[in-house]
């Protein structure tokens, strides 16, 4: 960072903080923030409810605030200036200064600032080093928490009280401009998600020529197609359709890490098969559910849950094996290209149609006829390369610029914990920045 720092320095005597301003104080949080276990029943309270779900992680916003306590069991109370810290899983950093009298989840721990300023204690709690020394003394394996013993015990260091306002009233500031930045490119990510969509949709609906004849389909999903398109079903373009092994056939206990991946719903995004070595067989295991064995070109559905989540198997996945929540749709290669008709299967209007036709009350199914009997328009063999090598140039523009935007955000929120760190550790001197 090119702010500059203080003029003297003198060790803290506590590793994870160095050394401090010469005029700091440096005290235990439970001396400077006390630990407030007001319990009541959280459908008694009548007050605001505050989940962890409720607290973005490294910001200190919420998320959404219930209007009404919507918690069963036990809470804590909390008031208007208390800072709340997410003890369960306290790597994912979720922290807020309360903004009004509420209740909140008892895996989150209340402390009203004694002598130190709210907005400073949240900067403190939230600053890189604390999350980690915090996260190093968890218990648990499947629910690491925090102890307050612990963390009561911390050091926190202590700036003059004008001071601790100043720092605050600086990272108010530089955190709203660079959440804002981050929140812009949020949104062109979504808009060129969003452009890229369209252009899949269009290609594999209306195809490239923008001046070639129109027919109806008949088809109410599909509208208008070129002429020289087919209207058929699924059923038509693929030599069988079989959904994965059943419960039954393939149990929890049979995954080995490092073995054939079996391919689940979760494993398809974005039209690809990804890949999870913890989602894995042994050969015995494969042996015996070898009829759902996997060949480059066969498209993979989720057949519930999330339905038209689909994606193409590779030349490098042959021989994995589909899933339970999956369905295989292999292809008459003669008839259509897999890569064409992947597009086609992840394009918006074919992902809503489909989700219509699904079955299922408290969860959306489609099974082998509902696949089967969905109607596509094909274009002639020629033209699905055409589209297919169109659409595969335009997603790698697409993707490329979404990585790279992706990246500065990382960046930006890299930068914006690094700042927080070096405020409320004395790193850097804002002190000349306070009406920034």
């Amino acid at each position: 960072m090119s702010r500059q720092s203080y003029a003297k320095y003198r060790p803290s005597g506590v590793e994870w903080l160095g050394d401090l301003p010469c005029h700091w104080a440096i005290q235990r949080v439970k001396f400077a923030a006390t630990l407030i276990n007001d319990k009541t029943a959280a459908g008694d309270a009548g007050l605001p409810y505050v989940g962890l779900e409720n607290v973005e992680s490294w910001t200190g916003k919420l998320i959404g605030l219930d209007k009404e306590c919507a918690a069963d069991g036990i809470s804590n109370r909390f008031a208007a200036g208390d800072v709340l810290f997410g003890k369960l899983r306290p790597y994912l950093a979720k922290a807020l200064e309360a903004s009004c009298d509420g209740v909140c989840s008892s895996e989150i721990l209340v402390l009203r600032p004694c002598e130190v300023h709210s907005r400073y204690l949240l900067y403190f709690v939230l600053s890189r080093d604390f999350v980690n020394i915090v996260d190093s003394s968890t218990y648990g394996a499947k629910m690491p928490r925090a102890s307050w013993d612990f963390i009561g015990n911390l050091s926190i260091p202590i700036p003059p009280s004008p001071e601790q306002q100043v720092i605050a009233a600086f990272l108010d500031r530089q955190t709203g401009k660079i959440d804002a930045l981050v929140e812009k490119k949020r949104r062109l990510i979504e808009l060129l998600k969003e452009k890229r969509a369209a252009l899949i949709s269009h290609a594999v609906t209306k195809g490239l020529n923008p001046n070639v004849p129109m027919k109806d389909s008949g088809i109410e999903w599909l509208g208008m197609v070129p002429e020289g398109w087919e209207i058929v079903p699924l059923r038509h373009l693929a030599i069988s359709i079989q959904t994965g092994p059943f419960g039954s056939q393939l149990h929890a206990d049979d995954y080995r890490p490092g073995g054939v991946p079996v391919v689940n719903p979760v494993h398809l995004v974005d039209g690809r098969v990804v890949g999870d070595e913890g989602a894995a067989v042994d050969n015995e295991v494969f042996h015996r559910l070898r009829r759902h064995a996997l060949k480059p070109g066969d498209i993979l559905f989720a057949r519930r849950g999330e339905i038209g989540r689909c994606g193409l198997v590779e030349e490098n996945q042959a021989n994995w094996l589909c899933g339970t929540g999956s369905m295989r749709v292999r292809l008459d290669h003669s008839k259509c290209v897999p890569r064409f008709l992947n597009f086609l299967f992840n394009s918006n209007p074919f992902g809503k149609e489909l989700t219509l036709n699904a079955v299922g009350t408290t969860m959306l199914n489609i099974n082998n006829t509902i696949l089967a009997r969905m109607c596509v328009a094909v274009p002639p063999c020629r033209e699905q390369w055409e589209i297919v090598d169109c659409l595969q140039e335009s997603c790698f523009v697409t993707e490329a610029l979404i990585t790279r935007v992706t990246g500065a955000i990382s960046r930006l929120l890299e930068y914006r914990t690094a700042l927080i760190s070096a405020a409320v550790t004395g790193k850097i001197d804002v002190r000349g920045e306070a009406a920034g």
